[in-house]
This record gives structure tokens, C-alpha cells and sequence, in this order.
């Protein structure tokens, strides 16, 4: 398969979209299997380009951009009791494109692009007292749409777009230091908006976009030696059409996940991925309208995405995937 290359226009958001509505099924004879359920609409104004985190059963989210403004608002999902609520405004200047990770029960947010500037500056929200902290910025690396991602008490950062190029170097967190370190090891291509999600502790990431092409590079990261490994490629076999950028990823019970974001269009599909064979299978389409720069909060047991984009149109809804299930019209 040929990668897909298509020319962008840098903006406030980053690629314009074409409003996509795709079936639920790739093939007629056998249906997908995964079934999407409508929770709670969003209590806030709807955006894309938000960050967040999960901690136990709940998804922390805020920031992120409506068409209008760079917000700095800041809200909390219940996944068992299915509704909103409000939290302290997020500390730092209203942005989107942010990253957003958890260690030890304690949020981090940072980098992202105010509108005018591409940013630097982290913070921590505690949810025990409803308040957020500045923690070290990362020296020199200002960016947006990049990844982020926590393994054995430490935070990693890293790809994106500073503005001028993409990025591919990665950074630590030591939050008992508060100090970030670079890396090396990250043998992959340059990239901004890509997807990671974790299974067993080790760290997956792919799709993104870079010089106007959607990359199908794979790899996963071990954090225990701090090691990259290639895995196959997104486009290796004829039916695979896993490539895009400004997706999210997630797991549920040891098989990970790419849903939505766009190529070439705010798109709905959904693959899924299975550590054991390095394979991917078509799942059931996301069930609401195809968008880009959704938000995923995920405990590795239950997922939900929603928000984000669809060309100017922005988002509000969330559905919880059921990637097991058959999939159900009338739900």
C-alpha cells in the first residue's frame, strides 16, 4: 500500500477536514464486531485539541480550542456514574495541540500553541485538593501536537511540531526531581499528531503526519530499558487502512486501539491491535460523526471517546466502546 500524501496549510488547527460519514461495516458478509454506546453529552463548549488523563474510573480533560477561543477550562468524567463536573480552571495560558499524562494519581499538562506561540510550560493538577502546580518546562523544545505518556513513575514527551519542523526526540519526567532528561534510542521518522496506548507496560506508537505524509511506521517502546523496537508496518498488508494523524489510541484488556482522526478527512474507523501476532483487524466504526482531535479516557478496562472536530463543526458528544460485543444499531 502507497503512503497518502496531501498538501497542509499551517493554522490554528492543524489540517482542515471534510465532513465523512462511513458505514458501520467493511464487509457485507461479516460485520465488525465492537458496539459504541452514547454516555453523558459534554456540560462544557464543545472543542477539539483538548488534553487529559485517566485516574482509576475517572477522565480528567480541559483546554483545547472551540473556534473562537483558546480555552483553559478544566472537567472530570465519572465512568461508572456516567456524568460531568467542573473543575479548578487549568493554571497555565489557554491553549490547544496540548499532551496530558498521570503519574502516581497526580495529572500533568503541558506544551500545546496559544494561538500565537508554541509552548514549553508544564503543570500537575492534584485531584485531592482541586489544584494545579508549574513543574519544570522543557528547555529549548517548544511544540505542539506532540505524544506523552507515563511508565514506572517517570513521564515521557516527545515528536511534534515546534513551529518550523517536526519533531522526533523524546524527553523524561522525574517528578521526585522535577527535571526532564532527553532521550536517545528513537529510531522512527519525524511526526506530529501520532497515537500511543500501552499494553503489559509497553508503550505502542504509530500513525501521524509529516512533510504532508500520513506515516506507517510502528513501534513499541519498553520502558524498563528505555529501548525502542520496530514492529510491522501500518500499511503491510493490502486490507490495512490504519494510517492517519490526530487520532486517539487506548486499550482494554490487552489488545490496544486507533480510533478516528483524520486522513485526507475526519474519518471513524477503528483498529484494533493484538500484541501476540503484530496483526490488525477492521473493528466497528466509531457510531457518531467522524472527527479529529477527539479526547480517550481508558483504565485499560473501559474506554470512551468523543469531542474533537469534524471540519468547523465542533464536538461535545462521548460513547463508550465495547470492542467485544456485536455490534447494535438500537443502542
Amino acid at each position: 500500500m502507497k503512503k497518502t500524501a496531501y498538501y497542509t496549510k499551517q493554522v490554528v488547527v492543524l489540517a482542515s477536514s471534510i465532513v465523512l460519514f462511513v458505514g458501520c461495516s467493511t464487509d457485507d458478509s461479516e460485520e465488525d464486531l465492537g458496539n459504541w454506546i452514547n454516555r453523558s453529552v459534554f456540560d462544557g463548549s464543545p472543542r477539539s485539541g483538548v488534553a487529559g488523563f485517566t485516574i482509576d474510573n475517572i477522565g480528567y480533560m480541559g483546554v483545547g480550542y472551540d473556534g473562537d477561543d483558546y480555552l483553559n477550562s478544566f472537567w472530570a468524567y465519572d465512568m461508572e456514574g456516567d456524568f460531568w463536573s467542573q473543575k479548578a480552571n487549568f493554571s497555565g495560558s489557554p491553549r490547544n495541540a496540548t499532551v496530558g499524562f498521570q503519574i502516581d494519581g497526580k495529572g500533568y499538562i503541558g506544551s500545546g500553541y496559544d494561538g500565537v506561540d508554541e509552548l514549553n510550560d508544564f503543570y500537575t493538577y492534584d485531584p485531592a485538593t482541586n489544584s494545579w502546580s508549574q513543574i519544570a518546562s522543557i528547555e529549548s523544545t517548544k511544540r505542539r501536537s506532540a505524544v506523552a505518556f507515563s511508565a514506572n513513575g517517570f513521564g515521557y514527551f516527545g515528536t511534534g511540531y515546534d513551529g518550523e519542523n517536526d519533531r522526533k526526540d523524546f524527553w523524561k519526567y522525574d517528578p521526585s526531581a522535577d527535571v526532564w532528561t532527553e532521550l536517545e534510542g528513537f529510531g522512527g521518522n519525524k511526526r506530529r499528531s501520532a497515537t500511543t496506548f500501552i499494553i503489559n507496560g509497553l508503550v505502542y506508537l504509530g500513525t501521524g503526519i509529516s512533510n504532508g505524509v500520513y506515516l506507517d511506521d510502528f513501534w513499541v517502546f519498553d520502558p524498563s530499558t528505555e529501548d525502542w523496537t520496530k514492529k510491522t508496518d501500518l500499511d503491510d498488508e493490502d486490507d490495512y487502512n490504519i494510517e492517519r494523524s490526530s487520532a486517539v489510541g487506548f486499550s482494554i484488556n490487552g489488545y490496544g486501539y486507533i480510533a478516528c482522526g483524520e486522513i485526507n478527512g475526519a474519518t471513524t474507523s477503528v483498529w484494533e491491535y493484538d500484541p501476540s501476532t503484530d496483526t490488525w483487524e477492521a473493528k466497528t466504526n466509531f457510531e457518531g460523526s467522524s472527527r479529529q482531535d477527539p479526547i480517550v479516557f481508558s483504565n485499560a478496562s473501559k474506554a470512551f471517546v468523543g469531542l474533537g472536530r469534524t471540519g468547523s463543526l465542533y464536538l461535545d458528544d462521548l460513547d463508550e466502546f465495547f470492542p467485544f460485543d456485536e455490534y447494535d444499531e438500537e443502542d
